[in-house]
């Protein structure tokens, strides 16, 4: 009978469109479409200019931003993967949750990181090799952002070599973001039931937005460094993707001609930002408004007009297929351009590191088909919020145990 029962409960969940054919969740709120291929095209972008950013493409001046975009998609999708449980299940459960967010982000994460580790000490010596071990140890935890605040590191424009692991900082303010928003998301919906949960969320996110975007503007021009790093600055980016998920419903009536506009402008925004932002532009402070506004008008406008907006690009076959390696991608460019970089003992030309590109995505795909899609949709794992929290734990403590391990052997 309890199998049974389990089974029609999983039959409910999958007609109220919570999981897509491939078993993943559906990252779309109720009222939206269960798969946004315009999502993962902007993720295609999103990943194109950080690392071509990186890779010193010439007029690609602020490719820093698409850090902000994928804030952006992060709260819109963890949004709408909340909204969606809860109106098919009634409840929300922690511990699945953190354990598909285990499956999802540290297999790959735990990957990079190891291997970052164990070449910073092959190729670039002992010294360089124990500060990475000793940023791989805050980015296995997630406190990475943390660490360059309190050592002061400047992101855009530090006269030292960066650290090999310096990527991971937006990682760890999303694992941040993951960590307390569950949690009041249960509390919003538990408190004033009378009142309809998206009001609720709306409030919440849109207090989260003004109070974050404000300390953002007030913190910059004080202390860059901080307000940079700071989920306390960057909040408002992923409450804005949040926000954008729950009102999907009233979204979806737009005006079509009106959506499309939407889409494009959007588009545009996140572009120029890419092309017209530099090093010495104050940031994130009230410039981050831009690209993070405008990737909000794209997904937004692509509930209503799926079709005829910005989506009749991003949804073509190459820009999806970059946006399912995107989170791989982000992981392994920047170890390998900045090894490659330190070790050469002087910058690379952009064709150097347009190579190494080569090598990051051919590294991607690989760590995409054998590591992080098998562990993410092994039913050995999905089927067990202990279980997949407890391989977290393994992965976890297998990179801190290499981190003791590489620092107490290099005095």
């Amino acid at each position: 009978m309890a199998k049974h029962a389990k089974r029609r409960r999983r039959t409910v969940e999958q007609d109220d469109g919570r999981f897509l054919d491939t078993g993943d969740e559906s990252g779309s709120a109720p009222g939206d479409r269960k798969f946004r291929p315009d999502v993962e095209g902007l993720r295609a972008v999103a990943v194109l200019l950080v690392v071509l950013y990186h890779a010193d493409i010439p007029w690609l001046t602020g490719g820093f931003v698409g850090v902000d975009v994928f804030f952006v998609l992060s709260g819109f999708v963890i949004t709408g993967l909340l909204l969606r449980e809860r109106a098919s299940t009634g409840t929300t459960k922690l511990l699945n949750f953190y354990g598909r967010r285990s499956r999802r982000i540290l297999p790959a994460a735990t990957l990079v990181i190891i291997l970052t580790v164990l070449a910073s000490y092959h190729w670039l010596g002992f010294l360089t090799g124990g500060d990475t071990a000793e940023v791989g140890r805050t980015a296995s935890l997630f406190y990475a952002n943390f660490h360059f605040i309190s050592t002061g590191t400047n992101y855009l424009a530090s006269q030292a070599p960066p650290s090999a692991l310096q990527n991971f900082w937006s990682l760890s303010v999303e694992e941040q973001f993951y960590v307390l928003y569950p949690t009041l998301f249960i509390v919003t919906a538990l408190a004033w039931s009378r009142v309809n949960l998206r009001l609720k969320l709306s409030i919440l996110l849109a207090v989260s937005i003004v109070a974050s975007f404000t300390w953002s503007v007030v913190q910059t021009p004080n202390n860059a460094v901080s307000a940079y790093f700071s989920p306390f600055t960057r909040a408002w980016e992923l409450a804005l993707g949040g926000l954008v998920a729950v009102g999907s419903v009233q979204l979806a009536k737009l005006p079509r001609p009106a959506a499309v506009a939407m889409t494009w402008i959007g588009l545009g925004g996140i572009l120029f930002a890419g092309f017209a932002y530099t090093s010495t532009t104050t940031y994130p402070g009230s410039a981050v408004a831009l690209p993070v506004i405008a990737t909000a008008l794209v997904v937004a406008g692509g509930t209503a007009a799926p079709r005829m907006g910005a989506e009749w690009i991003l949804r073509i076959p190459p820009f999806r297929w970059l946006g399912k390696l995107s989170y791989s991608l982000y992981l392994w460019h920047w170890p390998i351009l900045i090894i490659a970089a330190q070790y050469a003992g002087h910058s690379l030309s952009v064709a150097d590191n347009l190579l190494w590109v080569l090598l990051a995505l051919g590294l991607s795909i690989v760590s995409y088909f054998a590591v992080e899609n098998p562990l993410r949709h092994w039913k050995f794992l999905s089927r067990s919020g202990i279980r997949s929290l407890c391989l977290g734990a393994i992965l976890v403590g297998a990179s801190l145990g290499l981190m003791a391990f590489e620092i107490g052997s290099h005095p």
